[in-house]
C-alpha cells in the first residue's frame, strides 16, 4: 500500500476495517487525465463505472485490498475517503429573515 497517494480520512478508515475483502468505503480515484486501456480495465475490474476519455476523477466504493491495489498505480494520483454529508437539524425562524 503506497501511503502516500491516501489522505488522512482514508488511511484512519482503513485501520478501522476488519474484512479487507469488503466493499465498504466510498473512495475518490483522482487519476491521470488520459488512460490506457490497462488502466481502464483495472477501474473496470473494481466495479468503477462511468469511465470515459478524459475524465480523471471517479467515484466508487472499494474494499481495503482494492485500495491497496491502485495505491500501487502509477496513473493514480491520490485516494480520497468520500464521507457522507449530514443535514444541520436547524429550524429558520421566519421573523428573522426580515421579510
Amino acid at each position: 500500500m503506497n501511503y502516500q497517494k491516501l489522505d488522512a480520512a482514508l488511511a484512519t478508515a482503513l485501520s478501522d476495517i476488519q474484512n479487507s475483502e469488503e466493499s465498504s468505503l466510498g473512495v475518490f480515484i483522482h487519476t491521470e487525465p488520459i488512460l490506457n486501456s490497462a488502466a481502464t480495465a483495472v477501474l473496470e475490474s473494481l466495479g468503477v463505472s462511468g469511465i470515459t476519455s478524459g475524465k480523471d476523477i471517479f467515484t466508487a466504493t472499494l474494499s481495503p485490498n482494492a485500495i491497496s491495489q491502485l495505491s500501487e498505480q502509477s496513473w493514480v494520483k491520490y485516494l480520497k475517503r468520500s464521507q457522507q454529508l449530514g443535514l444541520v437539524n436547524r429550524k429558520i425562524s421566519i421573523g428573522k429573515l426580515g421579510v
